[in-house]
């Protein structure tokens, strides 16, 4: 299935699409909020495997609904070296099926769920994640390219 090609801006308000990134694999992740646990952990992962990523050809590319100032503090703060992409009016994220009802202690409200794609060269969904730990997620999409590599040869 074809990746929807979208544009966003990234933490330093700069313009960006998905098909920009042809011709690498891409790790789009989706998160709730910028400084939470969760997302902090996930990102800090992201960002501890960047250069495996690099290495295996992969680009990552973070979305929430926050605005580009509460990126920009996100990403300098943990110090991020890659996209984050803001989505404030929730298009990519609706079009990508990570939004929806979730529940927290006791209460039903509507939030981005953290949800994965990992697009191949060509901008096809090869892997949908949409049970993500925080913790082993960046090693999980690093195991599964080390799959698809396989395939590959």
């Amino acid at each position: 299935m074809k990746a929807f090609d979208f544009s966003l801006p990234d933490q330093n308000g700069d313009l960006h699409k998905l098909s920009d990134y042809r011709g690498q694999f891409v790790v789009l992740y989706f998160y709730p909020k910028d400084e939470t646990p969760g997302c902090t952990v996930e990102a800090c992962s992201f960002r501890d495997n960047q250069e495996i990523f690099k290495k295996n050809g992969m680009v990552i590319l973070g979305v929430s609904k926050d605005t580009v100032a509460s990126h920009k503090k996100f990403a300098q703060k943990h110090n991020l070296r890659f996209t984050i992409f803001s989505d404030v009016e929730k298009k990519v994220i609706k079009k990508y099926k990570a939004w929806g009802e979730k529940k927290f202690l006791g209460r039903t409200y509507e939030g981005t769920f953290r949800k994965t794609y990992l697009i191949d060269k060509e901008g096809n969904i090869v892997k949908e994640y949409e049970k993500v730990s925080p913790l082993t997620h960046a090693a999980e999409i690093l195991k599964d390219k080390e799959e698809i590599n396989k395939t590959l040869e």
